[in-house]
């Protein structure tokens, strides 16, 4: 089964009231901000959106949403996770799936299994749901990693199409890419490293920093694909300082109050999740002021 998922895919936040209510106006904003500024696909209630702090009443009302705004333009992958297997399965089989192509599941969280757990949860998800699933490792986030052996044997799944890999264990990478099936692609999981991973044959990012400077973002996501190389090199070098700052007070507090200069969103976020301090804030900014390149 083909992956449509490639390029610049953005993990979308989820922007929310002073009183913590959420946004949706905003949210619309948002969807059409990154569309315009070239993005290839969208990504609703993914681990940038602060989907655990939403009600399930809020959850679909943000997919609502996406899907109105994008209306069609862009393919949708939507999170379906969890660390109860049974739990997302049922989840999938209730979902209305009208308007969206795909699903991202992460790695089980907190209950950490071993690989063997692993496969077989992923075969449950994947043989339950009716679009294609691509396989997110995140082990910073999770307390496990999901080995390169391990996703290569899941790749052989007529309906698992990819993995967003964010291990940032680049021989891990690679060993995926080497050893994979042609019809199986693996998508940045780190802003940072996404330039070098195309050139070992990535095919595209899940993106954080995107939903902001969406343009040069994707500017050198589409140099690289098209072998531009030197093209792509200078944007990665330029937008480098800010793909580090954004994180430097944990997401989505850095991309937020990124977009808050930007008059995106507010610069709010639920608890346990705050946002960056005045030192983040300030750095945040002077980045923003003082290169062009974001702008």
């Amino acid at each position: 089964m083909e992956n449509i998922f490639k390029g610049t895919g953005i993990a979308l936040i989820t922007p929310f009231n002073e009183d913590f209510s959420v946004d949706y106006k905003a949210l619309e904003r948002i969807v059409n901000h990154v569309i315009d500024g070239g993005a290839d696909f969208l990504v609703a209630l993914g681990t940038t959106s602060e989907a655990p702090t939403l009600s399930a009443e809020e959850k679909k009302q943000v997919v609502a949403t996406i899907l109105k705004t994008n209306n069609g333009r862009l393919p949708v992958l939507l999170g379906m996770g969890g660390n109860n297997t049974q739990a997302v399965v049922e989840s999938i089989k209730v979902q209305d799936f009208t308007g969206i192509q795909g699903i991202l599941s992460v790695v089980p969280y907190y209950n950490k299994p071993n690989q063997r757990g692993m496969k077989a949860h992923f075969k449950a998800i994947a043989d339950a749901s009716p679009v294609p699933v691509i396989l997110y490792n995140v082990p910073g986030r999770v307390g496990v990693n999901m080995q390169a052996a391990t996703c290569v044997e899941l790749a052989q799944h007529p309906n698992i199409i990819a993995v967003k890999e964010a291990s940032g264990n680049l021989q891990q990478i690679m060993e995926i890419l080497r050893d994979k099936p042609a019809d199986f692609d693996v998508l940045s999981g780190d802003d940072g490293i996404t330039q070098p991973l195309m050139t070992l044959g990535a095919k595209g990012v899940i993106s954080v920093a995107a939903n902001a400077y969406t343009r040069p973002f994707s500017k050198m996501m589409h140099a690289v694909m098209n072998g531009r190389t030197d093209e792509s090199l200078r944007l990665h070098y330029a937008m480098m300082r800010m793909n580090q700052l954004i994180f430097a007070d944990g997401n989505p507090a850095g991309i937020k109050y990124l977009m808050s200069l930007m008059g995106l969103c507010k610069n709010v976020l639920r608890l346990p999740l705050i946002p960056v301090s005045e030192k983040v804030q300030q750095d945040i900014e002077n980045e923003y002021n003082n290169n062009s390149i974001l702008k």
